[in-house]
């Protein structure tokens, strides 16, 4: 096809870029996630509320007025690019790594209610078994409670990266290079509507599907037995 012929190199780098969102997005996520977990399990008010209301907050804000504070109220307001500025690439790098930072703070809340649920499943007694050792709440929550947690919620957290990787379709508002930027660009160079939004559809769906079959094998490896 002449789209593949012509677009092809860009349609791959397009792709990786949209990988490479999604992949820094997650582990952001995870780690920010995991954070908020643990403050709203915290017998620690203070600490549950600020989860609570942070979770309540981000996760009923619309994902793309998260990207635009990050790029407008962070970059434009604030000064804050997370680039050397003297940088000949500092608008492109600062546009991507104001998306991953968009991405992981809004995957976070999700992530952080799947991994909440996780810790609900784990057994009461484990907690008391950690306390009658010696343990504090954080070493008991890290050692014990947390390591049955994930793997309690395996599945759900696929789901949630297979939702990231299709909502960095949303950093094309920024101007970050990645899937669907391109799309919209040969939309308008070709208007082929039907034939390169196949195209680009398949593309997802090779980043989708397999990242559906690895969690779920996980799931069923890693399950707690009863």
């Amino acid at each position: 096809m002449e789209i593949l012929t012509e677009y092809g190199d860009q349609l791959i780098t397009a792709f990786i870029r949209t990988i490479q969102l999604a992949g820094l997005s997650a582990v952001g996520a995870l780690v920010l996630g995991t954070i908020l977990a643990a403050m709203r399990v915290s017998p620690v008010w203070a600490l549950r509320t600020v989860a609570t209301g942070y979770v309540n907050i981000v996760r009923n804000t619309p994902l793309t007025l998260v990207v635009l504070f990050a790029s407008f109220g962070l970059a434009q307001q604030l000064g804050i690019t997370l680039v050397d500025p003297n940088s000949p690439t500092s608008i492109t790098d600062s546009s991507f790594r104001l998306a991953v930072l968009a991405f992981s703070t809004y995957t976070a809340t999700f992530v952080c209610e799947a991994i909440r649920a996780g810790v609900n499943t784990v057994a009461v007694g484990q907690s008391e078994a950690a306390r009658s050792l010696g343990l504090g709440f954080t070493q008991g929550l890290c050692y014990i409670v947390l390591p049955q947690a994930f793997r309690a919620v395996i599945a759900p957290l696929g789901s949630i990266m297979i939702a990231l990787i299709k909502n960095t379709t949303v950093a094309s508002v920024i101007g970050v290079a990645e899937a669907s930027l391109l799309m919209k660009e040969v939309i308008e160079n070709t208007s082929a509507l039907i034939v390169v939004g196949l195209i680009f559809a398949l593309g997802f769906m090779c980043l989708t599907i397999p990242a559906g079959a690895v969690f779920g094998f996980l799931s069923k490896k890693l399950a707690v037995r009863s």
